[in-house]
């Protein structure tokens, strides 16, 4: 197996999901014997200047083939691809193997323009490897080429002990796209019943937002039931998972979301938006019922994906698994069962390396 490049996005700081996927896979090649350099692409990604994506250009060996051909295979994150068109194309006609690592399609709303960079740097890449089926099947319909999918893996985890009254997780930096407005404003709607909420996520992202979220903490008197806590790792994110009784993830886009499969992992059963790729994360674990119907560790509550929505919905459900114990129970039963059948980052790394043409060393691990 040629050794691998895989160039991130520089501009990324916080916990996103790309970043921490990117760093596991690239725990999951080395352990099985992989030779990979990974390599930050400064720049506004995936608005890079003329000097970000000569560089870029340059890693690619598409201006000097000579100097990489034969050597490496290039995996580039598709926050940075889909910004470098030009130079995923020059990649490609000077004979270099250039894949591109899908987390996020384009937003339909970013415009004809983007949509169509999208287009010109996924035609141009050797192949697509995306993070969930929900990302790759927005392609397809888009026109563009088949990706391969290489689900998220998980780590184990020590089961939450929970908390008295319950303890809500809502883990994700504070962006418009993860919604926590409408989650403040459900929980104001069910203050007459007892809990108390967390919000683990990075506030420097878009500080703007983040203000706007802890304004509506103030405005609805939440002040001593939510708090929130910034971005947390180590044993602070393990504090926060341990107390916790429900998570919810309800962004108005996502591609799979990685906060809904480690919450299982401590078995604890989350609350997802319909519509989104989190739907596929909450299901992962192919849990049944004895007839063979699903059984969510949780729901995947009907709210449209996308778009701005009343509160009224989340806080309905909200309250249904606050009141009703068997409601309660049941989740968590199919949390802690799930919690035991989901895969482990190996396989997603097994599964890329197949991909970028090591079938056999992958295979002779297994």
């Amino acid at each position: 197996m040629r050794p691998i490049r895989l160039l991130v996005p520089g501009n990324i700081r916080h916990s996103s999901g790309g970043n921490v996927y990117n760093a596991r896979l690239v725990a999951g090649l080395q352990a099985l014997g992989a030779e990979v350099e990974v390599i930050a692409v400064e720049g506004n990604w995936p608005d890079g200047g003329a000097k970000e994506r000569r560089r870029l250009g340059t890693l690619l060996g598409a201006w000097e083939p000579d100097a990489v051909t034969g050597r490496s295979v290039a995996v580039v994150d598709g926050l940075v691809a889909v910004g470098a068109p030009d130079e995923l194309e020059f990649a490609a006609k000077a004979g270099q193997q250039t894949w591109v690592l899908v987390h996020m399609p384009v937003a339909e709303s970013s415009g004809a323009a983007a949509l169509k960079r999208e287009a010109r740097a996924l035609r141009a890449a050797t192949g697509l490897i995306c993070t969930s089926t929900w990302a790759a099947t927005a392609l397809v319909q888009r026109g563009l080429p088949q990706a391969n999918v290489a689900l998220p893996g998980v780590e184990t985890a020590p089961q939450a002990t929970g908390s008295q009254p319950p303890h809500l997780v809502f883990v994700a930096a504070l962006l418009p796209n993860k919604d926590q407005l409408l989650a403040v404003e459900a929980l104001a709607r069910v203050q007459d019943l007892p809990w108390t909420a967390s919000f683990v996520g990075s506030d420097k992202a878009d500080p703007g937002y983040a203000q706007e979220v802890r304004s509506a903490v103030t405005v609805n008197g939440l002040e001593d039931r939510v708090r929130l806590t910034g971005e947390l790792a180590g044993e602070a994110l393990e504090a926060e998972w341990a107390r916790a009784d429900l998570s919810l993830l309800v962004s108005r886009a996502e591609a799979f979301g990685m906060a809904v499969t480690e919450s299982l992992a401590h078995g604890i059963p989350v609350l997802v938006r319909e519509g989104t790729g989190a739907v596929e994360a909450l299901g992962m674990a192919g849990l049944a019922t004895a007839d063979g119907d699903p059984r969510l560790p949780g729901a995947a509550l009907p709210l449209p994906a996308g778009g701005q929505e009343s509160p009224g919905r989340l806080a309905d459900a909200l309250r249904r698994w606050l009141v009703d114990e068997g409601t309660r129970e049941s989740w968590r039963t199919a949390a802690l069962d799930a919690r035991t059948r989901l895969p482990g980052w190996n396989s997603t790394a097994q599964r890329v390396l197949a991909l970028l043409g090591g079938d056999e060393q992958a295979e002779q691990q297994n």
